[in-house]
């Protein structure tokens, strides 16, 4: 059973990011961007959204760890020593948010220990709030949401992006031939979409922490699972902006066992 020092966060998570919603909206396709040394796409929206949030959350929480893609110079692991933290991702989809395709997402994602234990990501593109967590539930605006666990093998969904590092390229192969792909350009919303049964699957080797860690427990929240391909991600002790990406899959059980079967 989640505590009352859990539920007052969670309380606080999502006034926090709805508060940013009219911001992001304005700011959708007209911002200017710049390219960072690793390749990603930085916008001033994500540098606000991210201080804008923490700096609520850091008066309401003042002894969490506050940990974002966009503050730091990524020059120095951060070692996580509080019982909470924060992960954010002010904006999930940068390239499409620059560009003025909608796919693009608030990730927002409550640790305690090191493991997520809620997350709250706002939809652009459909305008919706999706939150959850394991043993809570989950929710795409005020609709409780589990994962799909009816469709048939030969027609399942699936969120994919090819993958950057080429050491994983003939899982593109099986996966294109197996099952109806999309890709939207946003890590959280294919994982969340898995968590609202608005997609059945998702396989994924490019992301980072702030990319899914809200996702991930909304997913759980709906009785999904989320499986790693290499080393597993959570609990997080150490929060790195250079880390390794992490390959997974996620789903329903079934479609968890037929995915990690196939890629192996």
């Amino acid at each position: 059973m989640s505590s009352p020092e859990v539920f007052s966060r969670i309380a606080a998570a999502k006034a926090a990011v709805l508060a940013r919603t009219d911001f992001m909206h304005r700011e959708f396709g007209q911002v200017a961007s710049e390219w960072k040394a690793d390749g990603s796409r930085v916008t001033s929206a994500d540098i606000a959204i991210s201080q804008d949030i923490f700096r609520e959350l850091g008066a309401q929480f003042p002894g969490d760890e506050l940990l974002s893609e966009e503050l730091g110079d990524g020059s120095a692991p951060i070692t996580l020593r509080a019982r909470f933290a924060w992960v954010l991702d002010p904006i999930d989809g940068t390239n499409n948010f620059a560009a003025g395709i909608p796919f693009c997402a608030i990730s927002l994602a409550l640790l305690e220990n090191g493991v997520p234990v809620y997350g709250v990501v706002y939809d652009l593109s459909r305008r919706t709030l999706m939150h959850g967590g394991p043993g809570i539930g989950a929710w795409d605006g005020d609709r409780a949401v589990r994962v799909n666990t009816e469709t048939p093998a030969g027609r399942r969904t699936l969120g994919f992006h090819s993958p950057m590092d080429r050491s994983f390229s003939s899982h593109a192969t099986l996966l294109v031939e197996r099952y109806k792909i999309r890709g939207l350009g946003s890590s959280t919303l294919h994982l969340a979409y898995v968590g609202a049964g608005l997609i059945d699957a998702v396989v994924d080797h490019n992301v980072k922490v702030w990319d899914i860690a809200a996702a991930v427990p909304l997913c759980q929240g709906a009785g999904g699972e989320v499986r790693y391909l290499r080393a597993p991600l959570f609990p997080l002790e150490v929060f790195d902006l250079n880390m390794a990406r992490v390959p997974f899959v996620a789903g329903a059980p079934k479609a968890c066992d037929e995915l990690t079967v196939l890629l192996a």
